[in-house]
């Protein structure tokens, strides 16, 4: 007797993929560019993203962006998981999202940063991990 597993349902009743059956993830670099590209498209300020796999093996990307509200904040936050949702991205964890001062999604071997203003002044990330390579994220999209 044959059974065809595929197609499986989320408690959604989404139609969930075997994992044989996914595309392959883009590359950490791509993924990153991804999410600046989403932030600076929410009218994220400063959107930067440092490559940081000479310095650290704990990740190997971090997006960083400022939002001018909370409002805004939010919806960077939201609209960087939806994307890299849909590229095939799994957010590990989020952490900040309530006070809004500083929000990290988690995606393993990408960290994405939204700040206000002010927080992101004060932590000034870029100076922390000034021996990271700057990517030109931009050029990387083209």
């Amino acid at each position: 007797m044959n059974s065809v597993a595929f197609p499986m349902h989320s408690a959604f009743g989404a139609a969930i993929a075997p994992a044989a059956f996914r595309p392959p993830l883009p590359d950490a670099l791509q993924r990153a560019c991804v999410a600046a590209k989403i932030a600076a498209e929410n009218k994220g300020d400063k959107v930067a993203v440092l490559d940081l796999r000479a310095i650290t093996t704990e990740f190997d990307y971090f997006v960083i962006a400022t939002g001018n509200s909370r409002r805004q904040v939010h919806t960077i936050v939201e609209e960087v998981d939806a994307a890299l949702r849909a590229v095939g991205d799994t957010r590990a964890g989020i952490n900040g999202y309530e006070a809004s001062k500083w929000v990290i999604q988690d995606y393993g071997d990408v960290l994405v940063h939204v700040f206000d203003a002010d927080t992101r002044d004060y932590y000034r990330l870029e100076d922390v991990w000034s021996d990271a390579k700057v990517i030109d994220w931009q050029q990387e999209i083209d």
